[in-house]
């Protein structure tokens, strides 16, 4: 899919993008004051003439449920992120840049500048529980909430999924506002969406409208091997200080969380990516549940089964992922899993190929059991795999 964008994908924007700031400095200047934040801007990408459309009922539900969000990294977590990258390097030049060259000194003194960033979040209880991206706050141990009223809240970090780039955050309040989840397995292409977040950062509590463009994109923008993605595409604009704020349909209703842009300057260019509501809410439940979330491989290699494949290696059925080298240390290895093992199920449902495989078991975490129905030596044998973390 990323042949489909010779641009490149500036889509994880938690933070300011510096020449933005510069071409908007006058703007800002204009719509805020020092001590008070903008009330509700609405805009929208999209002509006029919408018929009999109204967008005014969704956005007032929509703008006092999603937060301004602004996190920062401590100096000592700062430190700890230095020394671990070190310590992970295979050679004294692997990961070698401009942060490792000028990461100390020769009296030791550590110049690694904590990160920090901005980004938008929803409110989905009204006892505090707020949804957002990882990449907005996962690297920081200060995080500050703003609501759309100017009230400002310490906010906890409850957990974060780097696979699916989603986080939970939980502030101290009662009777807030927050957003009711919708079926995102029901939204249509063609249809009328709305993004609502703080653009820039400063341009808080902003409404753009656009439609749906497509469902289901995967376009490996999530910077982990266990990622999901599963976007919904708009043309709503979206821009960096978006990042997980609300994508709601005409009702008010949360399909989405806005993750992404598609982009050759680092600002909206046409399409914009959203994290659907029903992949979304399982995994917001789990982090809650359960804190970080961490995925685990099964720690194999190997091809799909093909009617040739099948003939040449005199087995029995000419579907499955054939299995080539298990790697040491694994959950699979552990649980028994052998060279020329043809998987051919896992959790109950079939597999033909690999990316059935993935699907299969892509919510499974460190702790989890998948069962996998294999062939070894043309018979079935089913196996207990426990997902434990990768040596």
């Amino acid at each position: 899919m990323r042949k489909i964008f010779s641009l490149i994908f500036a889509g994880f924007f938690g933070g300011l993008i510096a020449f933005g700031l510069i071409n908007f400095t006058e703007s800002k200047e204009r719509l805020q004051s020092p001590n008070s934040i903008p009330q509700a801007t609405f805009t929208s990408s999209v002509p006029t003439a919408i018929g009999s459309i109204d967008f005014v009922e969704a956005s007032k539900k929509t703008t006092a449920a999603v937060v301004h969000i602004s996190a920062s990294e401590s100096k000592a977590l700062a430190e700890q992120r230095y020394q671990k990258n070190r310590n992970n390097r295979r050679s004294p030049f692997d990961g070698f840049g401009m942060e490792e060259f000028f990461g100390g000194d020769f009296f030791g003194r550590n110049f690694f500048q904590p990160r920090s960033g901005n980004g938008s979040g929803v409110i989905i209880s009204s006892d505090g529980y707020i949804v957002t991206n990882n990449h907005v706050v996962g690297f920081a141990d200060a995080i500050e909430v703003v609501t759309s009223d100017g009230t400002k809240y310490s906010a906890i970090k409850i957990g974060t999924d780097p696979s699916s780039d989603l986080a939970v955050l939980k502030i101290e309040g009662e009777n807030l506002q927050s957003v009711e989840y919708g079926n995102s397995d029901n939204v249509q292409v063609g249809e009328w969406v709305l993004a609502v977040g703080n653009p820039f950062s400063y341009l808080t509590s902003t409404v753009t409208a656009g439609i749906v463009s497509a469902k289901g994109r995967n376009l490996n923008l999530i910077d982990n091997e266990k990622s999901i993605e599963e976007f919904i595409q708009t043309d709503a604009a979206v821009n960096p200080g978006n990042s997980g704020g609300a994508l709601v349909n005409t009702e008010g209703e949360l399909i989405g969380i806005n993750t992404a842009i598609a982009t050759p300057t680092g600002v909206f260019a046409g399409y914009s990516f959203a994290i659907p509501s029903n992949l979304a809410k399982r995994i917001v439940n789990d982090i809650i549940e359960n804190g970080d979330i961490e995925r685990a491989n099964l720690g194999i290699g190997g091809y799909d089964v093909t009617a040739k494949f099948a003939k040449e290696n005199n087995l029995t059925k000419d579907t499955g992922f054939y299995v080539v080298e298990v790697d040491r240390g694994s959950s699979a290895q552990f649980a028994g899993l052998v060279p020329a093992d043809v998987i051919v199920g896992a959790n109950g449902k079939k597999v033909d190929k690999y990316e059935d495989l993935t699907e299969a078991i892509k919510f499974s975490k460190v702790g989890d059991e998948v069962e996998l129905d294999i062939l070894r030596n043309g018979k079935m044998k089913t196996i207990l795999v426990k997902l434990k973390k990768q040596l």
